[in-house]
């Protein structure tokens, strides 16, 4: 086992360090370590079954078309409902939230599409107290936590556990310390099925070496071991891409802490405070990782620091790098990026060209290195041919991206070269895609008008580099003819 401390607990109103036994918010990791395992006993013991209709349980839930919603379309997020409850107008209590829910419309049909909701949960937290008679906190408490020894986990930490809490973000001026961090279980006083429980690192692990034994520990049974691979197997529909469990995640886009090496079959979970835990059943492992990415002005961000640690974990696991001692030691210009320091300045802001081939040697985004970058600020992109994740055809207009927010520039479409007001504020353009290597691919003439336009702006143009999948030997004539878009150089 390795466990190790690092940084400072708190930064405001004092500066204190970090510690083994520090007791953390854990956000959206209430989820799978609260909620879905609630409901999984009360399933284990026939109090529900998993296709069940959310109606069933809480009475009038069906309206405006809801009616065919189950159970486990919320522990799968497949409900079909929007991720999160309106704050406004202003509103507090569990029984006002579980009003709000039934008010809400579906945004797909149960069962369609993935998108992972705060809703689904608070449901489900909702559905424990009706099946058990007891609160989500007390039902927890007594089947699960006590009985595993978890002596640190729980809702609404105690005033004299207070000192080992680490604070979170500055709300209405004030730190928020042993009070939860998430906006909607703050209103709903503290327990919620989506939000709300505090744990420590050492009491996670406790869970996870359960989860991990089939679902007991030290000789206590807490799940039969048929409930546990019922949990951890996929319950998405065929087709889908996101492959989730019953509450736990197994390949989505929310799959970071997995990390590069540990294959798809393990399982985990993320909290929006910064904690993780993945398990890989296969290699009989456990990665937590605990952090207060929230403390003390929201801004931390601890994405790529997951997948980071759970890749050196692995690596840890085979004495070194997965590549092996005869791995070519080739680095594209992204691996470079990642692992040179000063190639951009502290602070400088960038712009990026790029498409679904932006990625490093371990097919980590390019852009999301750079959105996620506390070194570098990214303010804009541009896509070439085909846009930017490769989908697209015929002329491409301007839009914003889905996924960071960002405006994206065409330069397939009325323009193909940045405008200079395109380019004002920026210190670098960036440049990272994949060319086959010959000229009737229109991504070379992209990087050669984007040059010019850099140059012409003052702004430093750096080209990412990578290996040319066609081999090293030039044949040409390069071009014969006209100039044109697929051949750039005269």
């Amino acid at each position: 086992v390795y466990q190790k401390s690092y940084g400072a607990k708190s930064v405001e109103p004092v500066l204190l360090p970090m510690t083994d036994d520090t007791i953390f918010d854990s956000a959206s990791l209430t989820k799978v370590i609260a909620t879905a395992p609630a409901i999984m006993l009360l399933a284990e013991r026939d109090k529900l079954r998993l296709d069940d209709k959310v109606d069933h349980w809480i009475t009038n839930f069906k309206a405006h078309g809801k009616g065919a919603v189950t159970i486990r379309h919320l522990l799968t997020h497949t409900s079909g409902l929007r991720p999160s409850l309106s704050s406004k107008p202003t509103w507090s209590g569990l029984a006002k939230a579980i009003d709000l829910a039934k008010e809400e419309r579906l945004t797909a049909q149960p069962g369609t599409k993935f998108r992972y909701s705060d809703i689904n949960f608070i449901l489900l937290g909702e559905i424990v107290q009706l099946a058990s008679g007891q609160l989500l906190d007390e039902f927890t408490s007594k089947h699960i936590y006590r009985r595993l020894g978890m002596r640190d986990t729980g809702f609404l930490p105690p005033f004299k556990k207070r000192s080992r809490v680490a604070p979170t973000e500055r709300v209405d001026g004030e730190i928020l310390h042993g009070i939860v961090h998430d906006p909607t279980a703050r209103r709903m006083d503290g327990v919620a099925g989506h939000a709300g429980l505090f744990t420590t690192a050492a009491d996670l692990s406790r869970f996870a070496q359960m989860m991990l034994n089939g679902g007991k520990l030290n000789g206590r049974r807490i799940f039969k071991r048929e409930t546990v691979q019922l949990m951890t197997s996929v319950h998405t529909p065929k087709g889908m891409k996101a492959k989730r469990g019953l509450g736990w995640d197994i390949d989505s886009p929310y799959s970071s802490p997995r990390g590069n090496h540990f294959k798809i079959g393990g399982y985990g979970h993320t909290g929006w405070t910064g904690g993780s835990l993945w398990i890989d059943p296969a290699t009989r492992t456990i990665v937590i990782l605990m952090a207060s990415r929230t403390h003390p002005d929201g801004k931390g961000n601890v994405i790529a620091l997951r997948r980071e640690v759970a890749t050196l974990a692995a690596e840890a696991l085979r004495g070194g790098s997965f590549g092996g001692s005869n791995a070519p030691g080739v680095l594209n210009g992204a691996d470079v990026l990642r692992q040179r320091k000063g190639i951009l300045p502290k602070g400088a802001k960038v712009g990026l060209i790029t498409n679904h081939t932006g990625h490093d040697r371990n097919r980590r985004s390019t852009l999301d290195f750079l959105r996620t970058s506390n070194e570098v600020e990214l303010t804009v992109l541009f896509s070439p041919e085909h846009g930017l994740y490769g989908k697209l055809d015929e002329k491409i207009s301007d839009g914003t991206d889905a996924k960071s927010g960002l405006k994206i520039y065409s330069l397939y479409g009325k323009n193909r070269k940045p405008a200079p007001d395109q380019l004002a504020g920026l210190d670098a353009l960036i440049f990272d895609i994949q060319d086959i290597g010959c000229r009737f691919y229109t991504y070379i003439s992209t990087m050669g008008l984007a040059m010019e336009a850099a140059s012409e702006a003052g702004v430093k143009f750096i080209v990412l580099d990578r290996v040319n999948p066609i081999g090293t030997t030039v044949a040409g004539p390069v071009r014969l003819g006209p100039s044109q878009f697929i051949a750039y150089h005269d």
